[in-house]
């Protein structure tokens, strides 16, 4: 686990997982008490400076004692079912080289079933020598060399505490995702701009079935619109004022 001022959520997290040989957890230096509630669990905890999510994750797998790492977030919770599952894998030879798990979101106080929110499978258990982190800036996931498997059970996924958390968590991703949008050389129009915003929305909210999730579908879809219209006005913003706005006469 990587933690970043969890002090709130982390026992939760970690209390989920009695089946663990061994917990390690990277913290990236919290100002919180998220280091002193993990040493309940762990004296397996590192404290370092952030590198960005691919880069801290891997440092956390290669501290590991074991072939086989299960990733979990602090705001995660592995569910009965799911434990269930892992606990029949660990007491036989695996046949996979790592294995998948659906998540499923609380969100506005209901379980999220549609809007492209579910299952969302998150590859989370596997042999690290076969696995890497990649992703430099944002949504790091797992690369695989060997055989994908899937395991019973959700992942339970306390994503947001509430809607100012959200809005705030989103402008954070749409900046990293700009800088991976101009590191990577994508261009943005102005049609881009007027158009993926608004068929964002309808993918979510008809496509996806979020409206089969009340008005947490209808949030979940303008919130997706808004992150596609932030991240796309921010990498053209990038693009043509890498130095910022000036001022008159500059």
């Amino acid at each position: 686990m990587i933690t970043r001022n969890e002090e709130d959520r982390i026992v939760d997290a970690l209390a989920s997982v009695p089946w663990a040989d061994e917990i390690v957890i990277v913290d990236a230096q919290s100002t919180d008490r998220t280091v002193e509630v993990a040493r309940r669990f762990t004296d397996r905890i590192f404290v370092r400076s952030w590198p960005g999510y691919a880069a801290q994750k891997n440092f956390a797998d290669d501290q590991a004692s074991h072939e086989w790492v299960f990733s979990l977030d602090a705001d995660e919770r592995v569910s009965s079912e799911l434990s269930e599952s892992i606990l029949d894998r660990k007491s036989k030879e695996p046949d996979c080289d790592g294995y998948r798990v659906a998540r499923r979101a609380w969100y506005l106080g209901r379980w999220i079933r549609h809007s492209g929110w579910y299952p969302d499978y998150q590859l989370r258990l596997y042999r690290r020598s076969n696995a890497r982190w990649r992703g430099d800036y944002v949504h790091e996931s797992v690369w695989l060399q060997g055989r994908l498997g899937q395991l019973d059970g959700d992942l339970l996924h306390f994503t947001r505490r509430n809607l100012a958390e959200h809005h705030t968590v989103l402008g954070k991703y749409t900046s990293l995702a700009a800088d991976s949008d101009l590191a990577l050389g994508r261009r943005v129009t102005l049609l881009q701009l007027l158009f993926r915003p608004p068929l964002t929305f309808l993918k979510s909210y008809l496509l996806r079935l979020g409206f089969l999730d009340g008005t947490a579908g209808f949030m979940i879809a303008g919130f997706a619109a808004y992150y596609v219209f932030l991240r796309l006005a921010k990498s053209w913003e990038k693009e043509h004022f890498p130095h910022g706005w000036g001022k008159p006469g500059d």
